[in-house]
């Protein structure tokens, strides 16, 4: 499990480099940065793998602090249990409609429960994928959009989609990370699926002992 996830933070290392080359290269231009919350609304989804490393993180807390985030964890969970009947533990999406849960409400502003008084990251070093790449459009260097989302904050007056120098190797980097989350999954529940997903809040309520002493949590669902 410790070279799984090493090799997760080596390839999500990777991709924040990419992201500081694209500041470099428009300076001015994008202003996502550590500290800036403007994106941290809402729930966005995560695979089983970022949820694990997001739990390291979190577990780093001070206990009076993991107290705080846990709760503002666990009312989002009593939220989305409100509208799901029936969603319980270990809180993984890919069971429900895909429409339920991958066109969530825009006008969702609740704050991630992760961030600070401040408004910075608790735990910016174990961020998911998402949180690395959200702000920029994803485009592979071969023209393939894999999102085509941007922070209205950055590119004033310039269209992003067309800057050439913001692409990058997207479906080698999200080939490698499906293939790292087989692997994680394999480990875990000693099957290697490909996808299993939840939101940020609740990656915080997973009990992954449990799914490793009993996989068909996950798996006979």
């Amino acid at each position: 499990m410790k070279n799984i996830l090493r090799h997760y933070q080596t390839l999500l290392t990777s991709v924040d480099q990419w992201f500081s080359r694209c500041k470099e290269s428009f300076e001015g231009q994008i202003h996502c940065a550590a500290g800036c919350a403007a994106c941290c609304r809402g729930l966005f989804d995560i695979t089983l793998l970022d949820a694990f490393l997001l739990q390291s993180g979190f577990n780093r807390l001070s206990p009076e602090r993991q107290k705080t985030v846990r709760a503002k964890a666990e009312k989002r969970l009593r939220q989305l249990q409100s509208d799901w009947s029936g969603f319980q533990h270990p809180y993984l999406l890919n069971h429900l409609p895909d429409e339920l849960w991958t066109e969530m409400p825009e006008d969702d502003r609740v704050p991630c429960p992760l961030l600070g008084e401040d408004g910075a990251c608790l735990v910016y070093e174990h961020r998911p994928m998402i949180c690395r790449t959200h702000g920029l459009p994803n485009i592979d260097d071969s023209g393939e959009s894999f999102s085509d989302l941007y922070c209205t904050l950055n590119f004033d007056g310039i269209d992003p989609l067309s800057l050439d120098k913001l692409r990058w190797s997207f479906r080698r980097v999200y080939a490698q990370e499906f293939d790292l989350l087989a692997l994680f999954n394999q480990q875990l529940l000693g099957s290697p699926l490909r996808e299993a997903d939840t939101f940020i809040p609740l990656a915080l309520l997973i009990d992954f002992p449990a799914l490793a002493a009993d996989p068909s949590l996950v798996l006979s669902r």
